[in-house]
């Protein structure tokens, strides 16, 4: 199990809030970015996922939830219960009012865009099978426990192609 210094995390990840390579990322993903604000006090955004709201030149709003990783991993690290002690839902779990998950590794400068509701099919239609599969890892966060299961990068590139491809009855 990890433990977590939650005061020194939490340093930390308002520190990534702030980092200068946020611009850089969204700006290449969508060039035509007009402002982009961050979203920090606890409420309702944030715990509907939103970390981030970014506006493009039409208009168009998209809400963003933010993870950064210290090291450079070859999974996503998927939160699916965020206190173990109370049952609450994680991140791939719950209902979240964002777009996409930005999920970066900071080490080596690369930010990938998951899109939120394709990215939590996926987890749905292959919970099961990745449980069974991947070992998942609790972090001991002060007072509660953190649980989430690291799925490889690629096997969560096919879940999300699959859970973008919808068949029907004829």
């Amino acid at each position: 199990m990890t433990i977590h210094n939650f005061q020194e995390s939490l340093a930390w990840s308002e520190e990534q809030a702030d980092a200068p390579w946020w611009e850089q990322v969204y700006r290449k993903a969508w060039p035509d970015l007009k402002a982009m604000v961050s979203v920090r006090e606890d409420g309702w955004a944030q715990r509907a996922g939103i970390d981030r709201v970014l506006t493009l030149a039409s208009g168009k709003v998209l809400k963003i939830d933010e993870k950064v990783r210290r090291q450079a991993y070859g999974d996503f690290f998927l939160e699916y219960l965020s206190a173990k002690e109370f049952n609450t839902p994680g991140w791939i779990e719950k209902p979240l009012d964002c777009d996409y998950i930005a999920y970066a590794f900071e080490p080596i400068a690369t930010c990938y865009l998951l899109p939120t509701q394709e990215l939590q099919r996926a987890w749905r239609n292959n919970k099961a099978q990745w449980l069974e599969r991947y070992t998942p890892k609790e972090a001991l966060n002060g007072t509660y426990t953190t649980v989430g299961l690291p799925v490889p990068k690629d096997v969560v590139w096919a879940g999300l192609k699959d859970a973008m491809r919808i068949e029907w009855t004829p």
